[in-house]
């Protein structure tokens, strides 16, 4: 039987944010700067309809986590990373070191639950950073959107592009 994908589109202030669900979970979440378009939210998906009011409410600084059902991971060890990863504190951040040790992995594969993440914001792959000079995410315009994202949770300004936000 084949599932009903829909996608809403959430203006943001570092592009937008676009949900897809099928008709009974959250599939990805992507962020696309170059995109200023408006928001368009379809009638009628409860789960869109949901999933955006909580985007659009962490973006307000309104809302610190999600209550969503998220398409679910097949082995037990993504299952762990992601439960890592989504522990991390609103406004929080540890390195990819820190937080395998703390789950009992590598930090090569935090890196790669980080890099693989289908939900940027939601599971906060933004709150993992490197202990090294150079950052990477893969959501966005990279290390540039994963400084805003960390930058707003800490309610410091930070320079996206020529505008100075937050």
């Amino acid at each position: 039987m084949q599932s009903f994908c829909a996608i809403a589109r959430i203006a943001t202030l570092i592009g937008l944010v676009e949900l897809t669900a099928d008709d009974s979970c959250l599939i990805g979440v992507r962020i696309d700067p170059a995109d200023n378009g408006s928001s368009n939210i379809p009638a009628g998906h409860r789960l869109l309809q949901t999933a955006a009011i909580q985007m659009q409410e962490w973006f307000a600084g309104k809302r610190k986590s999600f209550d969503l059902p998220l398409a679910p991971l097949s082995t037990p060890r993504g299952k762990a990373l992601r439960a890592g990863i989504a522990a991390i504190n609103y406004g929080e951040t540890l390195t990819y070191g820190e937080l395998a040790t703390q789950i009992g992995s590598a930090a090569r594969a935090v890196g790669q639950a980080c890099r693989r993440n289908p939900f940027p914001i939601i599971i906060p792959c933004h709150r993992v950073t490197s202990a090294g000079a150079q950052e990477f995410y893969s959501g966005g315009e990279g290390p540039r959107t994963k400084a805003w994202l960390i930058a707003f949770e800490q309610g410091k300004s930070y320079r996206y592009g020529s505008d100075l936000l937050i």
